[in-house]
């Protein structure tokens, strides 16, 4: 998947490396979808819920492969899955820089939410 997303993804996250991705992997409210064709990884998506909210990360399909419903459907597995854990909204952290990806989200009927912003805190001492 580390490959995959230096690829397909923009951007790198502190959780970029093999502990980050065995963490979410063995996370008992994390699902990971995998989308694949012929034994190749054609798109991801993290879906998170933490009893309150469902969050959705890493949504990337290969270059070659976008506009062919598979982001849409990843999206629509996560949703029933967190629908089905009770989540009532689902949200999604997306670059600003990242015009090709609003694209996908619009089309999945998310809408941006211009008066929130995303606040952080490195731990210790990593950067994002």
């Amino acid at each position: 998947m580390l490959t995959f997303w230096r690829d397909a993804a923009k951007g790198v996250s502190v959780t970029d490396d093999p502990s980050g991705v065995e963490r979410v992997l063995t996370h008992p409210t994390t699902t990971v979808l995998l989308a694949e064709e012929n034994g190749e990884l054609v798109g991801t998506l993290i879906a998170g819920w933490d009893g309150w909210r469902a969050h959705l990360y890493r949504l990337a399909v290969s270059p070659d492969r976008r506009r062919q419903g598979i982001a849409s459907a990843l999206l629509a597995e996560a949703q029933e899955r967190l629908a089905g854990l009770g989540a009532r909204r689902l949200d999604a952290m997306v670059l600003n820089d990242n015009p090709e990806a609003h694209l996908a989200w619009e089309s999945n009927h998310f809408q941006a939410q211009p008066q929130w912003r995303r606040w952080i805190k490195p731990v210790q001492g990593e950067t994002e």
